[in-house]
């Protein structure tokens, strides 16, 4: 269900928001939605392992350039299903 959010913004960054959803072809309101959406989702109650390899790219970490990600994959799999 939706509901209706009134928020008290500076008019320059409400400005900048508006361009930058255009020029993502997204709503404003979808924007504000997605984020707070991340911020309130809960990590430590998710039901599913991240390998390392995937955690080390969503914290930009950096990944050495002979890394085997078929091999870390795997290994990451075989201790998870062990």
């Amino acid at each position: 269900m939706n509901t209706k959010l009134t928020l008290k913004l500076d008019q320059e960054i409400i400005e900048k928001a508006k361009k930058y959803a255009s020029s993502k072809k997204m709503s404003l309101s979808r924007i504000v939605e997605s984020y707070l959406q991340s911020l309130t989702i809960d990590k430590e109650d998710d039901n599913f392992d991240i390998s390392p390899f995937v955690k080390s790219m969503a914290t930009g970490t950096s990944i050495p350039s002979d890394l085997d990600y078929k091999k870390e994959y795997s290994d990451f799999l075989i201790q998870k299903y062990k």
